[in-house]
């Protein structure tokens, strides 16, 4: 268990995520999200991948125990304020998260459940699928999946209000579903909770297609989660703050653009 009872200056959120070569996504996008919320990333390492702003080519888990023992090595030395799940990659992997989330129980948890790539690359197995649903789904306080996530979480639903009940069912405290898939005029991200639905966020639709989006918003709401702020306020300021690293995205190869997460630095100048 935490044995620290002082938030500290700078909240510490322990990231568990796939390494991203090409730093769009993965821990490179929640190192610079949890920055600009002011907070300290801990990032530990679930799977190496081999991927460009294109799509993912190869991927390689890491072994389980070793992922758990990045974890607890930071758990036993730093006041950790939240935990942030991305790709796991791997029955193992999610196992052995598990077993650290059942040891922290009263730490927010934020999964973004990974389970493609952008250009639809599988990145989750059908184990892995299930392994997520029956270990990690009761521990989350917020979970972000995109429309075509939450069908894959909950295949038995016939729409995405449906998804999310069964999801709630299963013990996510709230569920917000984004809507950047589906085909609407603006984007609508809809918040679920206490067996309802809570709020529908609309925002502008963008133009092009990005590499860690989702990566961003789900860092954003635990480090703000991190600071203190209570869910709603959370998830709300983290969709404000997605958006904009997305309307201020920038081009780093030739694929998707990737998200300006630090767009707030150089904002006064231009």
């Amino acid at each position: 268990m935490n044995r620290f009872s002082a938030t500290p200056e700078v909240p510490v959120v322990l990231t568990f995520a796939g390494n991203d070569p090409s730093g769009g996504a993965g821990l490179q996008a929640d190192i610079e999200a949890l920055a600009s919320h002011g907070c300290h990333a801990a990032p530990v390492v679930t799977c190496l991948t081999v991927q460009d702003t294109r799509t993912v080519r190869n991927r390689v888990p890491l072994d389980g125990l070793l992922v758990a023992e990045q974890a607890r090595a930071v758990l036993e030395d730093a006041p950790v304020a939240a935990f942030k799940l991305g790709l796991l990659g791997s029955v193992d992997v999610v196992e052995h998260v598990h077993a650290v989330l059942v040891d922290y129980p009263d730490l927010p948890v934020v999964l973004d459940p990974v389970l493609a790539s952008g250009d639809g690359t599988p990145l989750a197995d059908e184990d892995t699928l299930a392994a997520i649903e029956s270990l990690l789904l009761e521990h989350v306080t917020v979970l972000t999946p995109n429309s075509h996530e939450a069908r894959l979480l909950s295949p038995e639903a016939d729409t995405l209000d449906a998804c999310a009940m069964s999801l709630l069912e299963r013990g996510c405290e709230f569920v917000l579903v984004t809507g950047t898939h589906e085909p609407t005029p603006h984007v609508e991200n809809r918040l679920y909770g206490n067996h309802r639905l809570l709020e529908v966020f609309t925002w502008e639709r963008l133009p092009d297609h990005y590499h860690g989006s989702g990566c961003t918003l789900a860092a954003s709401i635990a480090g703000l989660l991190a600071q203190g702020l209570e869910p709603f306020t959370a998830i709300h300021e983290a969709q404000e703050y997605t958006w904009e690293t997305l309307h201020h995205a920038y081009r780093a190869g030739m694929g998707q653009l990737l998200p300006n997460r630090l767009f707030w630095a150089r904002v006064e100048s231009d």
